[in-house]
């Protein structure tokens, strides 16, 4: 039997009313799914306010209330804390409740604009490959050692993330990966665990329909590395300029990657291939499956955090050397015409950047590239036109479409876009509302040995389109248009 007072170790309470030596059942924050005896936190989020359904959480048996004001009617038998942030207390409760599971296992938390996705799922990967238990928590899957469930967010809410990491204690997982978001920073969702390393990978562009500018974004992912503690690490890309900023405030033993400059984890490159890269390391040279300058330095913060959390470091190479490309990460097919599609992730200016320039790094330019992207709705509308002038400017064609418009008509998204797309560039650029034939159109125009970049979904495997998610899959999509080309 769990009592609540049991489970409110270093919650910062403000007053209580009522006993803390009440037996409770689970704890939830939506209350929805409040039952018998259960801990409901009231939290202020960005589209309701947790503290409008107290009345409904104990009309379905809530016996505890966690709240920042208390309520104008208190129910006699209930216990209500007050407390000044309901997230980190929310966090907290659940660390608690879980038994703290995270100090079970070393977690290691990735945040920065892009690479996440990529750093945490090979380092998943690579420990599997070594031989050890391994837990992931990603945008694309969360994985107890080999067991998998689906990812709603990048960052799960506090109370899913200590439900997993406590099955991961239960399988023996010694090491977990975990992405870890602005948004969850923010939120507090990270509060109460206790992590053994934070790897930053680089800082552009995105989220600022959340973050009020980007200087609050950067400190928000600031904030993550100031508050690790000394028994962690943290590796930073110190070729980003704000990779040096990340260490600033740490108590954690300051490691940095790069390729340009002088750091503890140095790689270059030698060669850059359709079939991969061959990459100097800390002088040992590796050939490894992945392509472009992007993931040289994914793959070096792999290697680096390999090393640190005890691995040795001519067996992370022989490793390296065997990862495969995560979905929707540069993903590419060949037809029987030759035709090179690619699906990528790349959803930010600076990620379709560098997707963009390591396909003109690559190519011959005796061939068409073809790029097809979006923009999603209800997000960020400021980067769209620069997201149209970046692809306009390093493609030979060009199709903007629809992403995931969301509750934004389409329409409205495609006339932000197009705003980026230079004069001299129009003539190649296209707009096609229906994603699908925006792709088809791509398929249409290519030549053989010609190149299809399909960006911003990624391993999604849906669209969302007012409110409903319909099932869209970029690569198999475009699987099927090329096969069509040929029969």
């Amino acid at each position: 039997m769990i009592t609540l007072k049991d489970i409110l170790y270093k919650v910062s309470i403000e007053a209580v009313k009522g006993s803390t030596d009440v037996a409770i059942g689970k704890i939830e924050f939506d209350s929805r799914k409040i039952e018998l005896n259960d801990v409901f936190v009231a939290i202020r989020g960005t589209i309701s306010n947790g503290h409008d359904f107290i009345e409904k959480a104990l009309n379905q048996g809530a016996a505890v209330i966690v709240c920042d004001t208390f309520p104008e009617i208190i129910v006699n038998g209930v216990t209500y804390i007050q407390v000044k942030d309901t997230n980190l207390a929310l966090a907290f409760l659940a660390s608690n409740y879980y038994n703290n599971p995270s100090q079970n296992l070393k977690l290691v938390g990735i945040t920065g604009t892009n690479g996440k996705t990529t750093i945490a799922s090979l380092l998943y990967q690579l420990f599997k490959k070594a031989g050890y238990k391994v837990g992931l928590l990603s945008t694309v899957k969360i994985l107890v050692d080999e067991e998998e469930f689906p990812a709603t967010h990048t960052t799960p809410d506090s109370l899913t993330i200590n439900y997993y990491l406590a099955e991961m204690n239960k399988v023996g997982v010694e090491f977990c990966f975990m992405e870890v978001s602005s948004h969850g920073i923010h939120q507090k969702r990270t509060e109460g665990l206790i992590f053994s390393g934070g790897i930053f990978t680089n800082l552009s562009h995105d989220h600022l329909d959340y973050h009020s500018s980007f200087s609050e974004y950067r400190d928000v992912k600031k904030s993550f590395f100031d508050h690790l503690p000394k028994t962690a690490f943290v590796l930073t890309n110190i070729d980003d300029k704000n990779g040096t900023l990340m260490l600033q405030n740490t108590r954690a033993k300051k490691l940095t990657y790069a390729l340009k400059s002088y750091a503890d984890y140095k790689a270059s490159i030698l060669e850059n291939q359709l079939s991969g890269l061959l990459l100097k390391i800390n002088g040992n040279e590796v050939w490894v499956k992945l392509i472009g300058t992007f993931n040289a330095y994914n793959l070096l913060a792999i290697y680096g955090t390999a090393v640190e959390l005890g691995l040795d470091s001519l067996e992370v190479l022989r490793l390296l050397s065997e990862l495969e490309s995560v979905s929707g990460r540069f993903q590419f097919i060949v037809s029987n015409d030759k035709i090179t599609a690619i699906v990528d992730y790349a959803h930010t200016p600076d990620a379709l950047e560098n997707v963009l320039g390591t396909i003109n790094d690559i190519r011959t330019k005796n061939e068409q590239l073809i790029t097809v992207v979006g923009c999603g709705g209800n997000r960020d509308k400021t980067k769209r036109p620069i997201m149209a002038n970046i692809a306009s400017n390093l493609s030979n064609k060009v199709i903007l479409t629809s992403d995931n418009p969301r509750d934004e008509d389409p329409t409205d998204i495609l006339v932000d876009m197009e705003k980026g797309v230079e004069p001299q560039n129009q003539r190649k650029t296209l707009s096609i509302l229906d994603r699908k034939q925006a792709i088809k159109v791509a398929c249409q125009l290519a030549k053989p040995n010609d190149i299809i970049l399909i960006a911003g979904k990624g391993h999604e495997t849906y669209q969302e389109i007012k409110g409903v998610r319909h099932h869209f899959d970029d690569m198999e999509t475009v699987k099927e248009l090329l096969e069509e080309r040929n029969q």
